[in-house]
């Protein structure tokens, strides 16, 4: 057995964690901030059977979009004096960990 630690966007949370409800994982779902543009993130905790992590990975990234944004350059460069134009950067998608279990309980 995994444990699976995925960190997806709040804009696709909702479809991630409905597509994995209706594929059969159980899954909890908790709210962080990430820690570059210190928006909201919602990391899901999942314990899968090692024959279906590909399955759970596959759902998570086909729910899980990358897009575009534009960021002030204040939030990326602290100590930047004076203005700064605005960067572009890439946001969304997943972060996914996929960690050994050595033993799971469900009580």
């Amino acid at each position: 057995m995994k444990l699976i630690i995925a960190i997806v966007n709040n804009d696709d949370a909702h479809a991630v964690n409905s597509s994995l409800s209706r594929a059969g994982f159980y899954v909890t779902k908790l709210a962080s901030t990430g820690g570059f543009l210190m928006t909201g993130n919602s990391t899901f905790l999942m314990g899968v059977e090692d024959g279906d992590i590909d399955r759970a990975v596959e759902v998570i990234k086909s729910n899980s979009k990358k897009r575009v944004q534009n960021i002030p350059s204040d939030m990326t460069r602290r100590d930047a004096g004076g203005a700064q134009p605005a960067r572009t950067v890439t946001v969304g998608g997943a972060t996914v960990f996929v960690l050994n279990i050595e033993e799971c309980r469900r009580l």
